[in-house]
């Protein structure tokens, strides 16, 4: 896997996040293999993207996501807040994205939710996902562990992770149980002997969210097959690309001597 970039809520270091500007900025960087975003409902049960629960932060809009119709949603600004370049950029559906996405770059899709905000998120998301037959293109994460657990009753064969930012001492026992095999943690919190018990148990690990170059270099050194989840994906390429044309250019001189 050798520390495969993640483009957090797309290439959101320059383009307006969670929006298909983002999303195709970081598909035409071809060292970008998954892209991390947020899901949602509308008032009229459409997921959409977006990661706040309320719209002022992102949006020319205000109140909240659950609150507002669809036919709202996608006429609001979700551009304009980064620059005037993405002006009149809206809130895609979660549909716009998997056609854009198909094929091309596998998804972390969060699903925004706390308790019993959103009934039958899980649901409305499994329906866009499976009529694409893009099961095997995604892995679906959350926060909520009731939304985690309500996806598997859905679609037992979907993969599911978790989302955490702490580490309890019987973190394995708790993916074990959720039937995760994914799990999204804050970088802080790794180190190489957790790496090593996680990955030993068949758990793929992504780092969020990292956008400093030299805390990617020594999360490196943790694991090979750590994921790093950045808003920079050009940093990742400096860090790790780079560094292994570096590498093989002087191997390359050590056989040419």
């Amino acid at each position: 896997m050798d520390h495969l970039c993640v483009a957090h809520r797309g290439f959101s270091g320059i383009a307006p996040e969670n929006t298909l500007a983002a999303f195709k900025l970081a598909i035409d960087q071809p060292f970008v293999r998954w892209i991390e975003l947020d899901v949602q409902l509308s008032k009229d049960g459409v997921p959409v993207v977006i990661h706040d629960f309320t719209l002022e932060r992102t949006t020319n809009g205000t109140g909240r996501v659950k609150d507002t119709d669809w036919k709202e949603l996608k006429r609001l600004d979700a551009g304009g807040w980064k620059s005037t370049e993405y002006q009149g950029e809206s809130i895609p559906a979660l549909a716009q994205v998997l056609d854009l996405c198909r094929g091309r770059v596998s998804l972390n899709i969060e699903l925004k939710t706390a308790g019993d905000m959103y009934p039958g998120l899980e649901k409305a998301v499994l329906r866009e996902i499976v009529a694409r037959d893009m099961e095997n293109e995604v892995v679906l994460t959350s926060f909520e562990r009731s939304a985690l657990r309500r996806a598997k009753e859905l679609a037992p064969g979907i993969r599911t992770g978790l989302i955490i930012d702490a580490r309890p001492d019987d973190l394995a026992k708790q993916l074990e149980g959720l039937q995760c095999s994914f799990l999204s943690m804050g970088y802080p919190r790794l180190d190489r002997k957790l790496m090593k018990d996680l990955t030993g148990r068949g758990i793929t690990v992504m780092a969020w969210t990292v956008d400093d170059r030299s805390i990617m270099r020594r999360l490196a050194s943790l694991h090979p097959e750590l994921m790093i989840c950045t808003n920079w994906p050009d940093r990742w390429e400096q860090v790790f690309l780079h560094s292994k044309h570096r590498m093989w250019h002087y191997i390359r001189n050590l056989f040419i001597k």
